[in-house]
């Protein structure tokens, strides 16, 4: 299991001092000691590098075609990427970018029977919303935003989370691919999130809130969580599948709750990530990037600092490693 992820040997609080940073002899404690704002600018430099390299190979290159539209595997990542560097530096350039890529995915995906937000038309229409929106297109916004109804989709969601759970003890249930999925990209409580974003009614609210006890219930005894219903597998401590997806659902369930049960089980699950989520991968769904945003999430529902200073120092990995597993894969750390 170990040959997943890297042991986390981060100290658990390493003080800012710019003069510590200096003295230090490897790299990443180096980083480690810099102060938040000299940071900041350091990994707003190599984000912004990283996309220009992201946006060439997959928009550039491609002659601006799109084979793959989806936001998991295509072009609509690269136009969501374009976007979230348009939310951080303000560049109209990006948002045109951003704009014409949506284009291009839209029109790829007229004829798609997929409706997910990953990997289907949802996610072209809610980014194609968003875009129009901070372009002041209000006609394409309300083009994008007509295409889906939202109570009819929750209503079918509820619906078919009972009908699938009335085999078990579990309020809702899932099914994709023949396999009943927990995580936050395919499964359970990914959709459990989505639903908690909805206007719902007191039953439907109760059935989510007792799905995820449901969930907390039957957890491994590492505090880590099944990648499916009955697996016996604890190897996965990925957004996808396994303790990161759960806690960000679970921080969201304690603002839209109040339950200290959540809550606690939302830092248990930080510590899973803390001590086995150094993937030795870097991308979102199943990479270290992407078990990052635990900490940010939990740091901004507590105010706990200690869940701030572990973002950071798995921002730093990244800073540190990332392009040497780019380059040369998971094998290199063998």
């Amino acid at each position: 299991m170990a040959d997943r992820f890297f042991q986390n040997e981060m100290r658990e609080l390493v003080a800012e001092d710019e003069a510590a940073s200096e003295r230090a002899k490897d790299s990443l404690t180096k980083l480690l000691h810099l102060p938040y704002k000299t940071l900041s600018q350091r990994l707003k430099i190599s984000a912004l590098d990283l996309k220009q390299m992201v946006v060439r190979e997959t928009w550039g290159l491609s002659g601006k075609r799109v084979n793959d539209y989806t936001l998991y595997t295509g072009a609509l990542g690269t136009a969501f990427l374009v976007f979230k560097s348009y939310q951080l530096t303000k560049d109209d350039n990006d948002l045109k970018l951003c704009s014409q890529i949506i284009k291009a995915c839209d029109s790829a995906s007229t004829d798609s029977g997929r409706v997910t937000f990953i990997c289907g038309r949802a996610g072209v229409c809610a980014l194609g919303a968003v875009t129009a929106k901070h372009a002041g297109d209000e006609r394409l916004l309300e083009r994008y935003l007509r295409q889906f109804k939202e109570r009819p989709v929750v209503d079918d969601i509820i619906k078919a989370g009972r009908q699938l759970s009335s085999e078990g003890k579990c309020p809702l249930m899932y099914e994709w691919h023949g396999k009943k999925y927990w995580g936050a990209a395919h499964g359970l409580v990914g959709i459990m999130h989505v639903l908690m974003d909805m206007e719902l009614k007191p039953d439907e609210l109760e059935d989510v809130k007792s799905t995820l006890h449901y969930m907390i219930k039957n957890r491994y005894p590492s505090g880590n969580y099944p990648s499916s219903e009955g697996s016996e597998s604890d190897r996965l401590v990925h957004w996808c599948h396994g303790a990161p997806g759960v806690a960000l659902t679970l921080v969201k369930a304690a603002e839209v709750f109040g339950d200290k049960e959540f809550l606690q089980a939302a830092v248990d699950a930080g510590e899973v990530v803390w001590n086995r989520g150094l993937l030795k991968r870097v991308g979102v769904c199943h990479g270290i990037s992407g078990n990052t945003y635990v900490f940010l999430s939990l740091y901004r529902l507590t105010g706990n600092v200690e869940h701030l200073y572990r973002a950071k120092a798995f921002a730093c990995f990244l800073l540190d490693r990332a392009q040497k597993l780019i380059s040369e894969g998971e094998d290199a750390w063998r």
